[in-house]
């Protein structure tokens, strides 16, 4: 039985979407650490480097519900090819746009080819399977993102460690275009418009609003580990800190097999609470951590709590959306997004006037009142759909 479930699932577009998912992700955990070890040695500040990284999220924020209510009639294809294409074009600008101004503009540009690709993408896998199988589907297909993140990091560091960033944004360029050319094989896909859609639904869906804050917190906490984390490790003797990523990786690996099974078999709201306590806890544990076996330590943490956290909410999303899909992606998508953006420059302003210390104590105190809302105004209010409680 679970060998036909896992055949129904892993269809021949969903391997296509998955590796190239896989490469765009590749690219955009490489850069994630790499480039505040840049814009440093350039001597950019903690507060330029916020929000140069920062505004990667803020492009793809504004475009995140526009492509949303576009998928209603255009299929995703479209927009996965589209956004992988910017993702060539801005991987070799990063080698002659120096910071700041220019720099921001290739920020901006491939900001909007997340928004176009990682909303599509997501949508064509919530669109191919069948509603009994999407929490299993949906985790599975984020390992793509998973793998990479385990092997971007490092791999990044090793190549500017090694030859410089002459060789890393050419890297990038390269593994970009093998998402293009994968993409470009998809079958295409008839798009079912919506009935008598609400106009309101056809742009923003406010039944995502309930998940998607809650992935706000998440993504401004993996912003701001990311950008700031890599200079952190190195001021403590860690060479290179991508080995964190690519731990917290390999718990995503290990856990979602498992959190896909547990997500189609429990309630949602059952699963919620515990994920996001230990994000919090692995927080706290960051800010006290000052050597390398503490920063693994928290990374297994860190890497336990979203193997659950980040697939449960994707598919609350879809759980909620009804008919109203891509709506639905792209509201959850731009709110997650602006956590992403938030958190650098508004972190990277606390680290500059405090400490990092500071810093992840904010994060851990952030993650604390979204488990309240949960729990006090989510909860009471019945977000978990009946069918799932």
């Amino acid at each position: 039985m679970e060998t036909q479930t896992i055949r129904k699932i892993l269809t021949r577009d969903f391997m296509l979407c998955f590796f190239a998912h896989f490469g765009f992700s590749f690219v955009l955990h490489s850069l994630m650490p790499t480039l505040p070890i840049y814009l440093s040695r350039l001597r950019s500040n903690e507060v330029d480097i916020g929000i140069l990284m920062g505004s990667f999220a803020v492009s793809a924020l504004f475009l995140r519900p526009f492509v949303g209510r576009a998928l209603v009639r255009i299929p995703e294809k479209n927009f996965m090819i589209a956004g992988a294409f910017l993702y060539v074009l801005t991987s070799a600008a990063y080698l002659f746009a120096p910071p700041f101004w220019p720099f921001l503009i290739v920020r901006v540009f491939q900001g909007i080819g997340f928004a176009f690709f990682h909303t599509a993408s997501f949508t064509l896998i919530a669109n191919i399977t069948s509603e009994a199988n999407r929490g299993q589907s949906l985790s599975y297909f984020t390992l793509a993102s998973t793998v990479s993140s385990a092997l971007g990091p490092p791999l990044g560091i090793f190549l500017i460690n090694h030859f410089g960033f002459t060789l890393l944004f050419p890297a990038c360029v390269g593994v970009s275009a093998c998402s293009l050319l994968i993409t470009s094989k998809l079958g295409a896909r008839p798009v079912v418009s919506l009935r008598n859609p609400a106009a309101g639904d056809t742009f923003f869906s406010r039944q995502a609003l309930p998940p998607a804050f809650i992935g706000f917190y998440c993504l401004f906490t993996w912003g701001t580990t990311a950008t700031f984390f890599p200079l952190y490790a190195l001021a403590h003797g860690m060479s290179n800190p991508g080995l964190f990523f690519t731990t917290v990786a390999i718990m995503l690996i290990l856990c979602r097999i498992l959190a896909g099974k547990v997500l189609d078999r429990y309630g949602r709201e059952r699963i919620l609470p515990p994920s996001l306590t230990v994000c919090i806890i692995s927080m706290v544990a960051l800010a006290f951590s000052k050597t390398i076996p503490m920063f693994v330590l928290v990374a297994v943490i860190w890497g336990i709590g979203y193997a659950f956290l980040m697939p449960l909410l994707l598919a609350y999303t879809v759980d909620r959306a009804g008919s109203s899909l891509g709506p639905a992606m792209g509201t959850f998508t731009a709110v997650s997004d602006l956590g992403l953006s938030l958190g650098p420059p508004i972190m990277g302003t606390i680290i500059y006037y405090t400490s990092y210390s500071i810093m992840f104590l904010c994060l851990a105190l952030m993650g604390f009142l979204s488990l309240n809302y949960f729990l006090f105004f989510v909860k009471k209010k019945g977000w978990t759909p009946n069918r799932l409680s």
